[in-house]
């Protein structure tokens, strides 16, 4: 599928065309008459909380703003700005598909459709993103998604009836989204620095953006050795899981009540694989990887790809007999050992993508059962893709999340060391 790919959850906005992957959270800046989205907005939400938004995608309606932000309108302006800057960064696609949430509501999708047309790029496609994220698994039992927004989390339902995949339910869960939990391990995280050495971040907004910003890299740490060191303004803390489990405990109170005791499969975003104890509270977890949208697009297109006659949303699809998704999501130190238990089998090369990695003028070949980076890092193949494991890994300067697949073009850097760019180099 040539058409790019769009998927809408303010947690972290993906738009995916060609080899470009973009991802932009749901943060807005004012800065002068102009604004600035994604991370560039969430690294100023602690310094400008009040040149800040964060609730134009779910609150995506034409009333005026409160508070005013800018010459925006109201939140559908917003949405509108967003759109076009991810549209440029983006290499402009032709056509896009639209993944978007369950508790989007009517009339928030004829707005969100009315502001595409006044973008310049057609839209072809309009998904329920669980529809789509849940294949292909299948199996018995019963099967939910766990969808975190940025101030609530979504819980679906799965029904299969008549050979086809449809949501059956969908419970809001309020105070569980991505914000929310932030707070609660900020707030822990805190405290700790408070116990250790009297220094409270959270005092400074410039030392609390600074505790926000080390937040993804920590909990990607503590999800592998289960225990991390944050430095803020030249303090130190050790924080251990265990001790920021409670932050996520009104949400596995929660999906516990909703999903019962019988067995069940419960498919989550990315996020979850970070967060502390989920694997140990949330029965029946496994963590769905960042491709699966664009590969099940690319499978199911005649099925969501509307070019003639009005756009209607596709809001069920065909059970796919694919294999099922990954395997279950354990305890960060359960986690960590296994892709390393498991790259001591000989692992085929892949038929195509990254095969060295340029370090400087020297490309370095990748070895399938494994290949060693500085600081403990290391690169291997799973499911037939590459992946990174290592304290502090990042990918093109962000946080990497376990399961996530890496590409050519990608830059490596394990615990602040750049480990180099992978390429692939043919006719070897």
């Amino acid at each position: 599928m040539s058409t790019a790919i769009l998927d809408i959850n303010d947690a972290n906005l993906q738009l995916w065309h060609g080899e470009q992957h973009i991802q932009s959270p749901g943060y807005a800046l004012l800065e002068g008459s102009e604004y600035r989205f994604g991370n560039a907005a969430r690294a100023a939400a602690r310094l400008r909380p009040r040149d800040v938004s964060t609730r134009y995608w779910s609150h995506l309606n034409t009333q005026p703003l409160q508070p005013a932000l800018g010459p925006a309108r109201h939140s559908a302006d917003l949405v509108h700005a967003h759109l076009l800057a991810l549209h440029r960064e983006a290499g402009e696609p032709d056509q896009v598909v639209l993944s978007v949430p369950g508790n989007l509501e009517r009339e928030q999708l004829s707005l969100l459709l009315g502001i595409i047309q006044q973008c310049p790029f057609e839209a072809v496609g309009l998904i329920n993103r669980s529809v789509a994220l849940t294949q292909p698994e299948s199996g018995g039992g019963r099967l939910f998604h766990l969808e975190f927004q940025l101030h609530q989390a979504l819980l679906n339902e799965m029904e299969d009836r008549d050979g086809t995949r449809r949501v059956l339910h969908s419970q809001p869960l309020p105070g569980c989204g991505l914000l929310p939990l932030q707070e609660r391990l900020v707030e822990i995280i805190a405290a700790s620095f408070i116990r250790q050495t009297r220094f409270d971040p959270r005092r400074k907004a410039g030392t609390e953006q600074d505790l926000y910003d080390a937040l993804p890299s920590a909990l990607q740490v503590l999800h592998e050795r289960g225990e991390a060191s944050l430095s803020i303004a030249g303090y130190n803390t050790r924080v251990q899981s265990t001790a920021l489990e409670e932050a996520g405990q009104r949400l596995y109170t929660r999906v516990a009540e909703l999903t019962g005791a019988e067995p069940h499969t419960l498919l989550a975003d990315p996020l979850a694989a970070l967060l502390p104890g989920a694997g140990k509270h949330l029965p029946g977890l496994r963590v769905l990887e960042r491709t699966r949208l664009p590969s099940v697009c690319r499978e199911q297109e005649a099925a969501i790809v509307q070019r003639q006659g009005p756009l209607s949303l596709v809001s069920a699809l065909p059970c796919s007999t694919a294999p099922p998704a990954p395997a279950p999501a354990t305890s960060a130190a359960t986690s960590a050992a296994a892709p390393a238990a498991a790259s001591r089998s000989p692992a085929p090369s892949p038929a195509s993508g990254p095969s060295h990695l340029l370090q400087g003028f020297r490309a370095r070949p990748l070895n399938p059962d494994g290949t060693p980076l500085d600081n403990g890092g290391e690169l291997y193949l799973a499911r037939g893709e590459w992946q990174l494991r290592g304290a502090g890994a990042t990918v093109n300067g962000l946080p990497y999340t376990p399961g996530q697949s890496i590409k050519c073009g990608d830059t490596l850097a394990v615990a602040g060391t750049l480990a180099g760019v992978l390429i692939e180099v043919t006719g070897n």
